[in-house]
């Protein structure tokens, strides 16, 4: 008797919505953007690893971590990269990852939603609203969310008039779901 409820449980948790998705990221892209002599210049990072745990009807029970690879930096320039990677910038050889880890959620409205995330970069830690979008298609969730951030808190890169202090991040990822109930 006790196997039946734990079973309609797990049914009305399935058809109620509260089904939580993790898995492996698939596909993703993550973009900055800052002003440099007036005109907007950016590039990427790779090596995303994510772990989405997010459940749009218990926002509480949700979590999102992910981290990049700061070696993975590419503006299309090699010396501008490799000047990035170096101790005037992200300090590679110290500092490997930059990580996003969730400390709450907010529902805005049909798939947004705002989230407040602790970002570590270099060892230093701020909170930050992201506002984002979660959509479920089929067999994949799909995660868009941007945000702004002061580089010199961060301790990336210094004071500059040429250089913007202020860097727009895209975060664009897919990945496949797999589903477990919250009991």
């Amino acid at each position: 008797m006790k196997r039946f409820f734990v079973f309609i449980a797990i049914i009305s948790a399935v058809y109620s919505g509260t089904l939580s998705a993790q898995s492996s990221v698939t596909r993703s892209a993550i973009t900055f953007e800052i002003k440099n002599l007036g005109i907007n210049t950016g590039g990427s990072f790779g090596g995303l690893a994510a772990k989405l745990h997010f459940i749009p009807a218990n926002l509480n029970a949700s979590t999102i971590e992910a981290s990049v690879d700061v070696a993975t930096i590419n503006t299309g320039n090699t010396g501008k990269d490799e000047h990035l990677r170096s101790e005037d910038f992200f300090d590679v050889a110290r500092y490997l990852k930059i990580s996003l880890k969730s400390v709450a959620f907010r529902h805005k409205s049909g798939n947004n939603y705002i989230g407040t995330f602790t970002l570590n970069i270099k060892d230093k830690s701020k909170q930050i609203e992201m506002p984002f979008t979660y959509l479920e298609k089929g067999n994949t969730i799909e995660f868009k969310g941007t945000f702004k951030i002061n580089r010199l808190y961060f301790g990336v890169g210094s004071s500059s008039m040429t250089l913007s202090d202020e860097v727009t991040i895209n975060i664009d990822c897919e990945q496949k779901k797999s589903e477990s109930a919250q009991i």
